[in-house]
């Protein structure tokens, strides 16, 4: 049944490319409209969900969608629908001496497939990236989320049908972790796989996939307050860092400050003790905040505190001793994901993003910008922690590829 459904998604990849631009804006504006209009079914699709997981569960954050976080996507999916479409954009021409063209220019992969788990919201986002660069997609979402994807990819399918548009550009596989085995090892089925989600998704089809395979790795995201960093931006940025969402990618983990600055480290982090956050601290830093910071949620550090993705109200602190031992400890620590430096001294800060082998390496600026639509890119299709073709956000230009275009008249080689 699965080689069946790929076979489906490889045929339509085939006319995707013929759709013209209005034909698929039209088309990506009515999905928007429709999840709007269909708030009620969506919603109730994803309360069977999430009655099947523990509230204290770190993933029930991802899993849940609200009306709000519906109206969002929905203005995201708007947002795609009014970019430039990369595909058949004219990368470099030039004409040999010879007198033969050659023009490279923008493609689609062709069948994208993505591998995540308890984020029903991932099925909108590739969705609408790959439908507006003409790539199919093969979505295979968790079992935490089944029954939201399958009302998502229903709503879609009845969208494309009613504009006459193959609904096979994008179809849901099964949950089990078979569809996933069938997905790694489709090769020539699947141009790209893209895996979402957990370190231990991740390894897995780094390890197994035999299609091209994009990583978009855990993100372990440190924060440097450094001796000259300016307090109150530094208390905005850590506190927006770790609260604003503790599930994503994006959200802090460890705080790194400079020894110098010990006797702000109350001052820097008393706004997360009222959303229940456990500091695990190491010695400088637990004295710092030992009778400043609610006993209940101040713990030592332990080895494992360090290089850990928390997604949940918990996270680290390490004291240093230079701006050189910080860089060393993110160095060793790091996903290579996004990573901050809180510092007024303009050196520093350049140093810092020299130093530092991160996809997104931010300068007195909260982490959690991470995301496409805060790059201006519409939404993302994953976040890359690889060097090979995409790195960061990856959005509309990152799933398109390129082919050379050579015309002459007559021409041979000798």
């Amino acid at each position: 049944m699965i080689e069946n459904t790929l076979q489906l998604l490889k045929n339509a990849s085939y006319s995707l490319p013929l759709l013209d631009e209005s034909k698929v804006n039209d088309i990506l504006l009515s999905v928007a409209d429709a999840i709007e209009s269909n708030k009620e079914s969506l919603l109730k699709a994803n309360a069977a969900d999430l009655a099947r997981m523990d509230k204290d569960n770190p993933l029930y954050d991802r899993l849940l969608l609200t009306a709000e976080r519906l109206e969002g996507i929905a203005s995201d999916m708007r947002s795609v629908a009014a970019l430039d479409n990369p595909v058949g954009k004219v990368i470099s021409e030039t004409i040999r001496p010879n007198g033969m063209k050659l023009t490279r220019v923008r493609v689609p992969f062709g069948v994208i497939g993505v591998i995540y788990e308890a984020r029903p919201n991932v099925s909108f986002d590739v969705f609408s990236l790959c439908f507006k660069t003409r790539n199919a997609c093969a979505l295979k979402g968790g079992s935490d989320a089944y029954s939201s994807n399958c009302a998502i990819v229903e709503l879609i399918h009845k969208v494309l049908e009613e504009k006459g548009v193959d609904p096979h550009a994008v179809e849901l596989l099964p949950a089990g972790h078979e569809a996933a085995q069938e997905l790694m090892r489709a090769v020539g089925m699947v141009d790209l796989l893209i895996p979402r989600g957990s370190s231990r998704l991740i390894q897995s089809v780094r390890e197994q996939a035999q299609v091209p395979c994009i990583e978009t790795g855990a993100g372990v995201c440190h924060t440097y307050f450094d001796s000259e960093g300016d307090l109150k931006k530094g208390a905005d940025i850590i506190f927006n860092a770790k609260t604003r969402r503790v599930s994503v990618c994006n959200a802090l983990d460890s705080l790194i400050i400079h020894k110098d600055r010990l006797s702000d480290l109350p001052e820097l982090c008393i706004r997360m003790a009222a959303r229940n956050v456990v500091i695990e601290a190491d010695e400088r830093s637990y004295s710092a905040l030992d009778g400043k910071y609610p006993q209940e949620l101040l713990v030592h550090a332990t080895d494992e505190s360090f290089g850990k993705e928390y997604l949940s109200y918990r996270m680290s602190i390490r004291t240093v001793d230079s701006f050189d031992e910080a860089v060393l400890h993110v160095r060793r620590y790091t996903s290579h994901h996004s990573e901050c430096i809180v510092t007024e001294n303009v050196e520093k800060a350049r140093l810092f993003q020299q130093y530092t082998d991160a996809a997104c390496v931010y300068v007195n600026v909260s982490t959690a910008f991470t995301d496409g639509g805060q790059f201006g890119l519409g939404a993302e299709i994953g976040i890359s922690t690889q060097k090979l073709h995409a790195r960061g956000p990856m959005a509309l230009e990152e799933i398109t590829t390129y082919k050379w275009l050579i015309n002459g008249d007559g021409q041979t080689r000798q």
